[in-house]
């Protein structure tokens, strides 16, 4: 089985002169006087020269080291020359809150943290959180890289024998904390070759392709999609720093993309920009690769810019074993369609007794990989979990926790989610830890968050909550629990709605009825009780 590294290396000796990695300006002008421009043999180069410097301190197999390095090259470089010593990484965004990076730290063991310098900061401050501080080391000062501490990390009990971590991801699941997906080598080199072999409207020519993509490397599909995927086809990683949507059209002509990657959002922000006479990239751009296009979105979207917009399925834990892709026609535009089932899949709808639904009736989705080995390509399971490994597998199923209808073509279509998450942008953000938060503010009684639609960005975080006694709701306190929300949760994770409630409705042992919840925060929305706060939803920079 090969590694991330020796996949990256048999590339590089093939495509040399070939350009790996481009950064236009407007992503890079926080760190550098220029465009940033890398062949193979650059990229290869430099990926040489830190897996020495790396070495030579000691890190090696089985040690885990977190990357605070946003979406800059020294991401891709630092990923690669650890993954040749056999170090898996633990990405973690400067986006995220004190607490929440105390948290990943704490549970994911890294014997050392990777920053870029504006992030050391905020790190300081979550190490004082943690009983057992890790090593920092800031991007200028790497010459000072610190001896490795042998002890610090232990194989993890949940990896599957022959098979090497490569990554450790955090995803927001439905029960409160996130948790950290161990994903092995074979887990993203098979997604790069998935991705490569896909055909149809996405189909890939060896070395011709510029992939841009504005999607954090912290997530599943720019590190095992678009970044394994350029390396396995020779291609030109165009990397962003974020979404830019006022220069995105200059951005992408000027870098000459031929794939763009996109979220739901994406497509929704583009379609608000006045229409222009240059915005047709039907000679340019091949296709555009991503998930959660608002169906009344998509037809205009491809009418105005002149090429299709791919829906694909996918989940952290699954990986490419059970990934679904609308990439041959017909597509059913419009209608949430995420294509056939491939013959590398198996699958089953079902209902809330594990029983198949009829074609047509709404159901779970629940998938495996084909063959003797359900879990090829797949999670090798949850950090220190093994209870909430066990249960995302049913009878040797991989419970999804979205729920899908086929239609009588046996095209699968998105209906809802089962679970407690709200889709925003992309981020999947667990409904019961911000919750959870919520509930420690002394002007909360009682609340229940949950998702409402967004035009734009899918879905909003939506909070109905009741109030402590003696506090009268009022625009003042709505500002105050989101304040108070956003010095505790990453910005994208705080309440966009504040819904105030006389009660909640609520079963008779007291558990929440979510789905009446979510039908009186979406009828609320236009209520007097009903406090827009998703202006105050901004970043936060570290005091």
């Amino acid at each position: 089985m090969s590694s991330v590294y020796q996949e990256f290396i048999r590339t590089a000796q093939r495509a040399a002169d070939k350009p790996f990695l481009h950064i236009p300006y407007i992503a890079a002008k926080n760190y550098a006087d220029a465009t940033i421009n890398l062949s193979y043999a650059q990229a290869m180069e430099t990926v040489a020269g830190l897996t020495v410097q790396y070495q030579s301190k000691g890190y090696g197999a089985p040690m885990r080291i977190a990357l605070v390095l946003e979406n800059r090259p020294d991401f891709f470089f630092h990923w690669l020359a650890l993954n040749a010593l056999g170090c898996s990484v633990l990405p973690i965004s400067a986006a995220s809150q004190i607490e929440e990076i105390a948290y990943f730290l704490e549970h994911g063991e890294p014997t050392l943290v990777v920053a870029i310098p504006e992030a050391v900061k905020l790190l300081e401050k979550a190490r004082l959180l943690m009983p057992q501080p890790v090593a920092i080391i800031s991007l200028d000062q790497f010459h000072c890289l610190p001896e490795a501490r042998a002890d610090k990390i232990q194989p993890d009990s949940a990896e599957p024998a022959g098979s090497i971590e490569c990554a450790l991801l955090y995803t927001s699941g439905s029960t409160g904390k996130p948790k950290g997906c161990i994903l092995s080598n074979e887990y993203f080199t098979r997604f790069g070759h998935w991705y490569h072999n896909l055909q149809g409207l996405a189909q890939i020519g060896w070395g011709e392709e510029r992939l841009l993509t504005p999607l954090p490397l912290e997530h599943m599909n720019a590190m095992a999609v678009s970044t394994t995927g350029m390396i396995m086809n020779g291609g030109c990683i165009i990397q962003l720093d974020r979404f830019h949507p006022r220069t995105w059209w200059q951005t992408v002509r000027e870098s000459k993309a031929t794939i763009l990657h996109y979220l739901g959002v994406l497509p929704a922000m583009l379609l608000e920009l006045p229409a222009d006479r240059t915005d047709d990239f039907s000679k340019q751009i091949r296709f555009g690769f991503g998930a959660g296009v608002n169906p009344d979105h998509h037809a205009r979207f491809e009418q105005r810019f002149g090429f299709p917009l791919i829906e694909s399925w996918a989940m952290t834990e699954c990986g490419s074993g059970g990934c679904i892709t609308a990439n041959q026609e017909p597509r059913n535009i419009g209608s949430a369609c995420f294509g056939l089932v491939p013959a590398t899949v198996q699958y089953q709808i079902v209902d809330e007794y594990r029983l198949p639904v009829n074609k047509g009736s709404n159901g779970e989705l629940q998938v495996r990989a084909h063959g003797e080995n359900p879990k090829k390509g797949f999670f090798s399971g949850y950090l220190k979990d093994p209870e909430a490994t066990q249960q995302a597998w049913t009878g040797g199923w991989l419970n999804t926790g979205d729920i899908v209808r086929q239609g009588l073509d046996d095209q699968l279509h998105f209906v809802d989610r089962l679970k407690n998450v709200i889709r925003r942008s992309g981020e999947n953000i667990s409904a019961l830890a911000v919750e959870g938060h919520l509930l420690d503010d002394p002007l909360i009684s009682e609340v229940i968050v949950t998702a409402v639609p967004d035009e734009i960005r899918g879905d909003e975080v939506a909070a109905c909550i009741v109030l402590a006694d003696n506090i009268k709701e009022g625009e003042n306190v709505a500002v105050s629990i989101v304040k108070r929300s956003l010095s505790k949760l990453t910005y994208y994770k705080v309440p966009g709605y504040i819904i105030f409630c006389d009660k909640l409705p609520k079963t008779a042992s007291n558990k929440p009825r979510r789905a009446e919840v979510k039908a009186l925060a979406a009828s609320s929305l236009n209520h007097q009780h009903c406090w827009d706060t998703r202006s105050l939803k901004k970043r936060q920079t570290a005091q």
